[in-house]
């Protein structure tokens, strides 16, 4: 079996490990045939100190030097799209189209260009000039950056590719990627198109780096590590917060993405006037890719009454006739089997599915379940764990004032959706109940399944905990990703040959944005007299 090397300090080096783990085909559940090295402190600390050496050599370096290494990288990536797509479709089970070729191998690719053009252009830092006080303040790099990437997104999300690699560089920091288990052959080739990239562009060693798998003392090691501005991670709840106690306790920040539910809401006005579109759209968004996307509808509440009968009928009914998608893997299929056993331990009934199987390879059958809202009152953390896959629970209340009870027990959640009428039946609850579900979520949508993330500026996908790790910051758009990256610093009464380029009176890299004397202005400034 060949063993694969890992990315450190500019260079493919055979690594120290002595265990090492293989990926698995989730249609067929059987073992790919390469190795990868689960790589040991000493190798985790060599990247450390490769990272600190290139923050060394980049800080200071214009933002047009960061865009060009990504635009350099996603035209790599372009070149080897075919290898990526077909390891990426044995190593998860995705489909081939439309979701990898069409979907998330553009997106990818579409990020890191927004990344390169908000690099050159520079207003993501918001330089601040006082030009009455002589202070200036702007967003800099934080240092070398850990990136931890998740199962369900080879691409879009991958250590080494993804929302956190993109925005972390377009900042100006060194990335160490440490892979996720689940795709390493995919993580390899981007790792080598990153580092074609990184060498055609004059980046320094160390600049980009990849580590497949290190134990888990390591990562609460590497993310508490003095060399280390700070760390992305997208994944379980419970390994999150342990590598986040480990940071915290040393003040190193730390960008989590760990558990959501994305409660919609069917308000009873909405279910009498289109209950079969409801039905349609919620099987086809909870049943999208077998389930597994962190803004999948895990939990749709409604009032109870006739019109809400015949809706649960016909939503079961749709899932329960539906094909079941392969999962991505043993680890999802026996987190997926644990959750639906939770859910009906805590008093959820299971309108079907509920079984392993059902599908090719790892799966799980289609499932729904059932509470009312006084179970839900009586058991919110019980009946609020994440079922991550194609299962959903239903959840019955009494009246509006139920509703709004049980969404001020709700957990921070990345989505909350709420479906009205078309008319103005539904407007008093919704007045009634959005501003509780809007402190619940990241983004709160109107009449849409929350399925898919746009890549757009305005985007947030981000919320309270335990959604994420910090309410104020978004994992997806650029420029505000970017800013998680980024440290304030701040020039009092520096003389102006000192100041870096985005902070002088005379902007050699052209207009852009910022405050001065408490007013946005674009270009040169003119200093007060």
């Amino acid at each position: 079996m060949t063993i694969q090397s890992v990315l450190m300090d500019g260079q493919w080096r055979a690594s120290a490990a002595t265990e090492f783990f293989q990926s698995e085909n989730p249609r067929t559940q059987e073992a790919l045939p390469e190795l990868y090295p689960i790589s040991p402190w000493d190798e985790v600390d060599q990247a450390l100190d490769a990272a600190d050496r290139a923050f060394q050599t980049v800080r200071g370096w214009p933002g047009k030097v960061f865009a060009g290494f990504l635009e350099a990288y996603a035209d790599a990536i372009e070149t080897r799209a075919s290898d990526l797509i077909h390891l990426a479709h044995l190593e998860t089970g995705l489909p081939v189209q439309p979701r990898l070729q069409d979907a998330e191998l553009p997106r990818t690719i579409n990020q890191l260009r927004q990344a390169a053009s908000a690099a050159a252009d520079g207003s993501w830092a918001q330089p601040t000039i006082d030009t009455k006080s002589n202070i200036r303040a702007v967003l800099g790099p934080v240092g070398p950056t850990a990136v931890f990437g998740p199962n369900n997104f080879p691409f879009a999300f991958n250590s080494i590719a993804g929302g956190d690699f993109a925005a972390a560089v377009a900042a100006g920091n060194p990335v160490i990627a440490k892979g996720h288990s689940s795709h390493p052959a995919t993580t390899r080739v981007f790792g080598e198109a990153a580092q074609q990239a990184a060498e055609a562009t004059g980046m320094p060693p160390g600049f980009v780096q990849l580590l497949y798998r290190i134990r888990h003392e390591d990562g609460e090691r590497l993310v508490s590590d003095p060399r280390l501005g700070a760390c992305g991670y997208t994944g379980g709840r419970s390994t999150g917060l342990v590598l986040k106690a480990a940071a915290d306790k040393v003040g190193k920040p730390i960008y989590l993405e760990l558990s959501s539910i994305n409660p919609v809401v069917f308000l009873p006005g909405a279910v009498r006037q289109k209950s079969a579109e409801l039905a349609e759209q919620f099987a086809g968004s909870c049943l999208m890719g077998a389930g597994q996307f962190c803004t999948s509808p895990g939990l749709v509440l409604m009032v109870a009454g006739p019109e809400t009968e015949a809706l649960i009928a016909e939503i079961v009914k749709r899932v329960k006739s539906a094909p079941v998608g392969t999962l991505l893997g043993r680890g999802v299929a026996t987190h997926l089997r644990s959750s639906v056993e939770k859910l009906i331990i805590a008093g959820a009934e299971c309108l079907c599915g509920g079984k392993v199987g059902g599908g090719t390879g790892y799966s799980y059958q289609n499932t729904v379940l059932r509470a009312s809202g006084r179970q839900f009152l009586d058991s919110p953390e019980a009946l609020q764990v994440e079922a991550f896959g194609n299962a959903s629970l239903l959840v019955v209340v009494r009246d509006l004032d139920e509703l709004g009870m049980v969404l001020s027990k709700l957990e921070g959640n990345l989505t909350g959706t709420i479906y009205s009428a078309t008319d103005d039946s539904d407007s008093a609850a919704y007045d009634l109940i959005a501003p509780v579900l809007r402190q619940k979520v990241g983004r709160l949508l109107n009449d849409r399944m929350p399925t898919g993330v746009a890549v757009v500026p305005s985007m947030n996908h981000g919320g309270p905990f335990p959604a994420t790790g910090h309410p104020g910051f978004t994992a997806v758009g650029i420029p505000a990703s970017m800013r998680r990256f980024g440290m304030l610093q701040c020039y009092d009464n520096v003389r102006p040959h000192r100041l870096p380029e985005s902070l002088m009176d005379k902007n050699p890299s052209g207009a852009m944005w910022r405050l001065v004397d408490g007013q946005w202005t674009q270009g040169d400034v003119v200093p007060a007299s």
